[in-house]
Formats: structure tokens, sequence, C-alpha cells
């Protein structure tokens, strides 16, 4: 162990924690015993600690030893740094453990505004130690993120992590699925189930472009043979539902999402009749071998998170 240091000069910590068990046990003998060392070695040490320190710390007579002043000062400051070094070492296990540490996630918003606020409470309950960095991107951003290590963990829609899919290891996550809202007094609000081509007769709000969601309208808008009439394009779900909400469009979201804002909003939703409705959400890594162990757990949580849901 490298020596710690008092008022600028290098001490042995062995040293130290042999003087502290001297004063405690108050022999030489029985502080050997307890740090496991030779009585002739103690005393060898103590004799060394006290020519460096350039103080007696012991007064020595046919009854034994007794601590001088100097050594009651010395004992508290000899305590604080052992504390301290005691402390080091903890920590540094504990990293390595996987107990203590830092991991950052990126996520899509559909995972963020479904699944993850309760999953990182439980993780982050269960785990105080371990700091979770969170940043929302969309899904291809996610995969860039991960792939060139700017983070650790993603979440994202499985058919979007566009061209750095072969650099990542995907791990099934959850299912969602996309459903259309719109206002209350809508021609739709009544529906129970659309098909996208009858949405398409209405002015959407869309997500902004580069979404999964967006990506999607896209693609069954073209195989529909019917533009998508795009009146405006939003960065977040409570802000698609606003719009919905005031007349100005419909929308396509997570149907999950889209509960939080049925009473508060007034808007109705209705079952998307289309086979890309039903999306899969996957945790992607660089690879599991290669993760930190707390990014290791985290992964591990939200994968039980997700068999017990």
């Amino acid at each position: 162990m490298a020596g710690a240091t008092i008022g600028g000069m290098k001490l042995d910590p062995v040293s130290l924690r042999l003087f502290v068990a001297v004063v405690e046990t108050g022999a030489i003998a029985r502080a050997a015993e307890r740090e496991h060392i030779a009585p002739s070695a103690a005393s060898r040490r103590l004799a060394e600690l006290e020519a460096r320190l350039r103080v007696p710390l012991f007064a020595r007579s046919n009854r034994g030893i007794e601590p001088t002043q100097a050594a009651f000062a010395l004992l508290h400051l000899a305590r604080g740094v052992l504390n301290d070094l005691d402390g080091i070492a903890t920590q540094m296990h504990d990293y390595g453990a996987g107990l203590r540490g830092l991991v950052r996630v990126a996520a899509n918003i559909s995972a963020i505004t479904q699944f993850l606020p309760a999953e990182l409470h439980g993780f982050m309950t269960r785990h105080p130690l371990i700091d979770v960095r969170l940043q929302e991107q969309i899904s291809s951003a996610v995969a860039r993120s991960v792939a060139e290590n700017a983070a650790d963990v993603g979440v994202l829609s499985e058919s979007h992590f566009g061209e750095h899919g072969m650099r990542l290891t995907l791990l099934p996550y959850r299912q969602d699925e996309l459903v259309l809202v719109v206002p209350g007094g809508h021609a739709l609000a009544r529906r129970r189930s659309v098909r996208l081509a009858e949405a398409l007769d209405h002015d959407l709000i869309g997500m902004h472009p580069g979404s999964a969601i967006h990506q999607l309208l896209q693609r069954g808008a073209a195989e529909a043979g019917r533009p998508l009439r795009l009146r405006m394009q939003v960065t977040g779900y409570d802000a698609l539902c606003l719009m919905v909400s005031a007349g100005l469009g419909v929308g396509v979201m997570p149907r999950v999402s889209a509960r939080l804002y049925v009473r508060e909003l007034g808007v109705r939703v209705a079952t998307l009749d289309e086979p890309w409705a039903a999306r899969r959400l996957a945790l992607c890594v660089r690879s599991m071998e290669a993760l930190p162990a707390v990014a290791r757990q985290l992964v591990q949580h939200l994968q039980a998170s997700t068999a017990d849901s």
C-alpha cells in the first residue's frame, strides 16, 4: 500500500496502524499480535516512526510504555488518515464489484414515456450508489451513441438502428403499439379501429423527421399510394397531444403514452389497423462481455422487468 501523508510527510500505513494498536492495547506485544507482526519488527517500526516524526511517542520504563502528548495528537490524525485509506479501498472495491459507478443510457422517446421511469426508479432504489444518466435520442442516434461508446446501453425501436446495427448486440426488451390519437369531436373519434389510409384523409400532427414513427408513416403512406399531409411536426408526445386536442389534426403515438392525455386533454384513441403498428423495442449494447459491471446489472434489471410484466 502506498504511504499516507501527514503534514507533508510520507508515512507508512502499516506503521500507523501498528502505532494506533499500541496506544489502544497499551503494549507492543499485544499490538504486534493484533497486527500480525513480530514484536521485534513492531519495536523497530515504532522507533523508525519516532525518528521520522522527530518526536518521542512513548515514554518507556520498567513498567512498560506510556503515550506522550504527541502520541495522543498523532492518534487522532492517524485514525483520520487510516479511515480515508479504508474509504478509498472500499469505494474502489465497490466499483470493481459493480456496486458503485455510472451508467450512460440513450433511449428513444417511446421507451422513456412508457417503461423507463418506473424501471429506472426501481434499479436506482436497489442500487443507490449507481448513477444512471439518461439522454433522449431518436433510435438511429441511440444506435450511433452505443456503437461509438458515447452510451453504455441503448433502448430503441428494433427496426430503426441504421447503419450501426452490425456493430451492436440487440437484446429483447418491450413491445409497444402505435395508435391514432384524434380530437374529442373528430369524425374518427367514435371509431375503435382505423386504417392509415383513412387517417391520411385528415391533416396529421407528426413527430420530427428521423423519428421511427415518422419513417413508419412515410412508408405506410407510400404503400397506400397517398400523400402524407403533415400540418406540423413536433418533438414530443405531449406537444403532439396538445396540437391534436386543439383540433389541428390527428397523430400517431404509442398507446401507453397516449393514455396519459386521454383524460387530461380529452383526446380519443383508436387502434391503428396496420401490421407495423405493433413494434418491438430492444436494448442494445456493444457486447455484454465488454460492459462495465454496473451497466450489465442495469441490462439484467431491465430484462427482468420485462419478464415480470
